[in-house]
């Protein structure tokens, strides 16, 4: 597994158009040895959707990962930093 943890939460707060989004992507490992990109998105405070993408390496995942992440940006999505 990887030397470093890849997790994302973003938001998307728009009070205008009463949107208050929020979308978390993470990499996990399966129980079967792959890799698992792991993506939960809904409403802030609302319990929201969830799909996982299965990779046989490290190096698709976070390809794919980082593809996901730029996409979010580029909507309007912020990082936010969770304590």
């Amino acid at each position: 597994m990887a030397l470093y943890p890849y997790r994302l939460y973003c938001r998307k707060i728009d009070r205008a158009r009463n949107q208050a989004r929020y979308y978390a992507l993470a990499i996990q490992p399966t129980l079967f040895g792959e890799i698992a990109v792991v993506r939960q998105w809904g409403r802030i405070g609302k319990r929201g959707g969830e799909k996982r993408e299965v990779f046989t390496t490290e190096r698709d995942a976070a390809i794919r990962f980082l593809m996901l992440a730029r996409k979010k940006r580029r909507r309007g999505y912020v990082p936010v930093r969770l304590i």
